[in-house]
């Protein structure tokens, strides 16, 4: 049996925004909480592809700490509830699954999501796709939200016909971002290089893989060879920043 219930929680949060409770906690906001709540859902996210199911526990109870600290925030300041959170999510979650709660079909979860999407536009009255774009969070990952942009502008007509067609906006890409640094204009720089990018994200698409899990492995692969090489430069008595390109290369073949 638990020790404490969410009531419990919701409490004990409670008291440490008291006069006389905790003087950190006291002093947060909405603003100065905003970036201990991105962390908290990444190293959840990481307890899920660890799959370290007693650290997820532990990181999901983090994230809860930021929900109801947010919401006595905002309780004190007349903004909304706590019970008002679970009331709006609990009100979304029966809209949107019409197929549970009401006479809508869905047997599949492409139609569960192709349903959602809809109910959601209805649900933000949403008059254009230009509308939808823009409510794409800006917060989100530049990848994440690139795919998100693309995919509401294919649903509107907007879409490469082949992956073909895509490799060959990426070679385009690719060569105006060559140019640009031939030309030595970093502003021109930066924006052919996130065109490149954006490509990128819809060759992602079009090769159905996810951009984001992409670049991970990628980065992890980096990082277990750089390891591996350095490990093969200390057995022979060596630093890796005492030695040549050439000769890091070697060992990073050897790696390989």
């Amino acid at each position: 049996m638990a020790d404490y219930s969410f009531e419990d929680f919701k409490r004990i949060i409670e008291r440490l925004r008291a006069k006389d409770g905790c003087p950190w906690d006291r002093e947060q906001t909405h603003e100065s909480l905003r970036q201990a709540m991105l962390e908290e859902c990444y190293e959840a996210i990481d307890a899920l592809d660890r799959k370290d199911i007693p650290n997820l526990r532990e990181e999901l109870g983090d994230i809860l700490l930021q929900v109801v600290m947010h919401s006595v925030i905002a309780e004190e300041a007349g903004e909304f509830t706590m019970d008002d959170v679970i009331s709006d999510i609990s009100r979304k979650m029966v809209y949107r699954h019409p197929h549970v709660f009401g006479n809508g079909t869905a047997s599949t979860a492409d139609q569960v999501l192709e349903n959602w999407e809809e109910l959601k536009k209805k649900e933000k009255a949403e008059q254009s796709v230009s509308e939808g774009l823009l409510r794409v969070a800006r917060a989100l990952p530049a990848n994440v939200r690139a795919e998100k942009v693309q995919k509401k502008a294919a649903k509107a007509g907007m879409e490469f016909e082949s992956t073909e067609q895509v490799l060959g906006k990426v070679k385009e890409e690719l060569a105006e971002l060559e140019e640009a640094r031939d030309q030595g204009n970093l502003e021109q720089i930066e924006e052919e290089y996130g065109d490149l990018m954006f490509s990128m994200i819809n060759l992602s698409r079009f090769l159905r893989i996810n951009a984001e899990n992409s670049l991970t492995k990628a980065t992890d692969k980096f990082i277990n060879r750089f390891v591996s090489v350095e490990r093969l430069a200390a057995a022979e008595g060596r630093k890796t920043d005492e030695m040549s390109a050439a000769e890091l290369d070697a060992l990073w073949e050897r790696v390989k």
